[in-house]
């Protein structure tokens, strides 16, 4: 076998292409756009090379290619923990335990040697919106963003050593659905008119604004969570120019207490309802406009739930309830959506996994995002529980 590293048009090329051959008599398997994924490895795109490194890798026997892996790391990431973590993503290998291995290895060793004591995966080279974790349970066409894999794949990880982290639960939602407790919506109703909060939702036009919110709720909600990792300005900035043309504006809510910023809520069309009809993950010109045409035609009656966070100050008020109060008036609108998917949650949040359930979600998918340290006679921590 020839571990082959990515540097040139042509092992692009091929590293896209393989999954192809993984999935290819899967009908739930959605390809990864392309051009996502590729701003994800471009420095002048994604800013966490400004603190950190990637590399990528095919793996090709007799030849044909059976695999591929990347590996990254950045002081963010890596600083957070006992010892410096990278990470490992973007894994595909045909059912061969050697192959799996030898994939593992590649990637072990790139970042033994750029000063990492352990790695975790499958994660991406970004914000863990997109594309984290192993899937584990729920193999059904996944929506946007999230990782659909074989379930040979938890074998190769726990044989190789990899061990649970933390599970990531998903949950299904229809929010206009007249059977929701009753008792939920009057609550709702009553916190969303409280006298000085108020609700907005995003536009582009102030995108700089809400960027600079988001990242002060951010701090105050999320840094005394264990596996907390700062945001910056210039992340948050890149991912929503990129994804400008997809994104819709009432889907993306801020709550504000005397004007100051206290919660987001932020969620997505499950685009992958469109990309499921084309081949691949590569666009041009006829698949741009047949996107826009099936998005035009209502073909997306599914969004998903990509991150709710209300500031520690305000928690416990029912703020989560007032933003739902706001999100089901848009829905009644948009009457061709009829699923929301809330996802994820770690299993260390056990205060957001109840709150999922009191107003009726049903569990539908379970992640892992799996670590594995390189001394092995290093005891392993799961992430602490959140109080």
């Amino acid at each position: 076998m020839q571990v082959i590293p990515v540097t040139d048009k042509q092992t692009v090329d091929e590293f896209h292409k393989l999954p192809e051959t993984i999935y290819k008599n899967d009908s739930n398997w959605v390809p990864q756009l392309r051009l996502m994924l590729e701003d994800s490895f471009d420095p002048k795109k994604n800013a966490k090379f400004k603190t950190g490194d990637a590399r990528r890798w095919i793996l090709k026997k007799d030849g044909k290619y059976i695999g591929r892996i990347a590996a990254f790391y950045d002081d963010d990431y890596a600083g957070g923990y006992e010892q410096p973590i990278g990470g490992c993503g973007f894994f595909e290998c045909i059912e061969d335990k050697s192959a799996a291995f030898l994939l593992f290895d590649t990637a072990k060793i790139w970042l033994k040697e750029n000063g990492m004591e352990a790695m975790d995966g499958p994660i991406n080279f970004g914000e863990n919106f997109f594309y984290w974790g192993l899937l584990s349970d729920g193999f059904k066409s996944q929506t946007f963003g999230m990782q659909y894999n074989p379930p040979y794949y938890q074998h190769f990880f726990e044989a190789y050593g990899f061990k649970t982290f933390y599970d990531q639960y998903s949950y299904s939602l229809d929010i206009t659905n007249p059977d929701l407790p009753d008792r939920f919506w009057k609550i709702a109703a009553w916190v969303a008119q409280k006298p000085g909060f108020s609700y907005q939702h995003f536009r582009f036009k102030n995108r700089d604004k809400y960027i600079r919110d988001f990242i002060e709720i951010h701090k105050q909600a999320w840094s005394h969570h264990g596996n907390y990792k700062p945001v910056r300005f210039e992340q948050l900035k890149e991912m929503l120019d990129s994804s400008k043309l997809l994104l819709d504006e009432e889907f993306i809510w801020f709550v504000y207490h005397n004007n100051s910023p206290i919660a987001f809520y932020m969620m997505i069309p499950d685009f992958n309802q469109i990309l499921q009809k084309f081949s691949n993950g590569k666009f041009n010109l006829y698949k741009i406009i047949k996107f826009f045409y099936y998005k035009k035609m209502k073909a997306i009656t599914r969004c998903r739930v990509i991150v709710l966070g209300v500031i520690p100050k305000y928690q416990r008020m029912g703020i989560e309830s007032g933003i739902f109060y706001q999100l089901k008036k848009v829905m009644l609108r948009k009457t061709w959506y009829n699923d929301m998917e809330m996802s994820w949650v770690g299993d260390f949040n056990p205060k957001m996994n109840a709150l999922f359930k009191s107003f009726g979600a049903r569990q539908t998918l379970t992640h892992k995002t799996m670590r594995y340290l390189f001394n092995q006679n290093k005891t392993f921590k799961r992430a602490p529980i959140i109080d």
